[in-house]
């Protein structure tokens, strides 16, 4: 410890608390089919919002909460699937107009099609059963995986679990992508409208677009992989290379956001919504002279502070909570072992998990407050890394954004501070 004794007394940051109200991001969609997608939410929750994106691109979220309702109500809508899974808390920046989204209008029926009549179509027929008592209890439980599910009457006398009406070539392509992620049985078929009967519980035409005529070009697969990683289905490495894991975690992506059956068409759809997420948290290339240092960083939300020695510390933006930390001085693996102390220390990672190896230290840990994450390497004979300090209630967007911290960390130029010995003009002294 005794290397980076110097800086434990004056160094700290400030976790500033957050003033804005919170939203949680459920989708993102281009201008022109925002409307629609946002109906189709606003049919589901009372309390959707719809704000602009750049490059022509519409959020749509649920909102506005505070920071602790949107972490409680985002885990507990994941866990009932009722959102996608890479859904995340955020905060609009303070000029963002939220738009509420009113309920969708629901479309008369055409005056020749009966009340219990189902509309045209084909239907996933996902089960079937005797008693109307367990076709409730039945349509209950489909409900947790498909909202949309209806329940019919069929000709035989029987009760069948349906999700419809789409195009036939949809219905036969989620078909098989269902059954492949074990999401319906294997006995699960396709039924026209004209074989299921009476409408017992009408439900909605789920949103399931036909495969495309021509299939889309896959894009390069550690993209892929980079972008699988960022929705939280893939945590294998980065290598460009297919596999079991890749090819799941692919499998996985399509039945959670289920944007085209088709691999390539939804790759590219989820690396958009990553650039966009990317452009949204205003992650850019961060080029810093003192520690000659070059990463990917959420410039949005954090403000150059000072520099001390080996370090450059940026606080928080505008009250965002978040800090950033960028280290490097000539040294080792001792170096590295050192600053897992300080920042322990000091608080910046809260009763840190480690993951210690040779030439590289991880450090993760959070409390109420904040997430802390800490990851240093050795490379070309200097000890060189990052904290990043991020609000405890956006856990996904903190994950999202050290990984692409830790994918474009990567030294620019000499560092200037090297040989420095005392702080930059005006360092002032933060508290944690």
């Amino acid at each position: 410890m005794r290397r980076w004794a110097w800086v434990v007394m004056a160094a700290g940051l400030p976790l500033g608390a957050f003033a804005q109200d919170a939203v949680i991001r459920i989708e993102s969609k281009r201008d022109t089919d925002a409307p629609e997608a946002a109906a189709r939410w606003a049919s589901q929750f009372d309390d959707v919002v719809t704000f602009p994106l750049p490059r022509g691109w519409t959020a749509i979220a649920i909102g506005p909460l505070s920071p602790e309702e949107a972490g409680t109500r985002i885990e507990a809508l994941k866990a009932a699937g009722q959102i996608p899974q890479d859904s995340f808390v955020t905060v609009p920046e303070g000029d963002v107009v939220l738009t509420p989204v009113g309920e969708a209008p629901v479309a008369e029926a055409p005056a020749a099609l009966r009340p219990d009549q189902p509309a045209p179509g084909a239907y996933l027929r996902l089960q079937s059963v005797q008693a109307r008592a367990d076709a409730d209890a039945a349509l209950a439980e489909w409900r947790k995986t498909f909202p949309e599910a209806g329940l019919a009457q069929l000709p035989n006398g029987w009760f069948g679990v349906v999700l419809g009406p789409v195009e036939r070539a949809a219905a036969d392509a989620w078909l098989d992508v269902f059954k492949d992620g074990d999401l319906v049985p294997d006995d699960a078929f396709v039924s026209d409208a004209a074989d299921l009967g009476a409408v017992i519980q009408a439900g909605q035409a789920p949103d399931l677009p036909a495969p495309p005529a021509t299939p889309a070009e896959m894009p390069p697969l550690d993209q892929v992989q980079r972008a699988l990683r960022w929705a939280g289905v893939y945590d294998g490495d980065i290598d460009g290379k297919t596999g079991p894991r890749t090819r799941d975690a692919i499998g996985a992506e399509i039945l959670a956001e289920r944007l085209s059956t088709d691999p390539g068409t939804a790759m590219r759809e989820l690396i958009a919504r990553r650039d966009a997420w990317r452009t949204e948290v205003g992650l850019v290339t961060l080029d810093d002279q003192a520690t000659g240092l070059s990463v990917l960083a959420p410039m949005d939300r954090l403000a150059f502070d000072r520099t001390e020695r080996a370090l450059s510390i940026y606080g928080p933006k505008d009250g965002s909570g978040a800090a950033l930390i960028l280290f490097s001085q000539p040294g080792g693996q001792q170096e590295l072992l050192d600053l897992s102390g300080l920042v322990t220390a000091l608080g910046w990672v809260p009763q840190p998990t480690r993951t210690i190896k040779p030439g590289h230290v991880l450090l993760e840990g959070a409390n109420e407050t904040h997430i802390g994450r800490a990851e240093g390497w050795v490379r070309d004979g200097r000890a060189e890394g990052f904290v990043l300090i991020w609000p405890a209630a956006d856990a996904q967007g903190q994950k999202r954004i050290a990984a692409e911290m830790s994918d474009s960390f990567a030294r620019k130029g000499p560092a200037a501070n090297d040989g420095a010995t005392g702080t930059a003009p005006g360092a002032g002294v933060l508290q944690p």
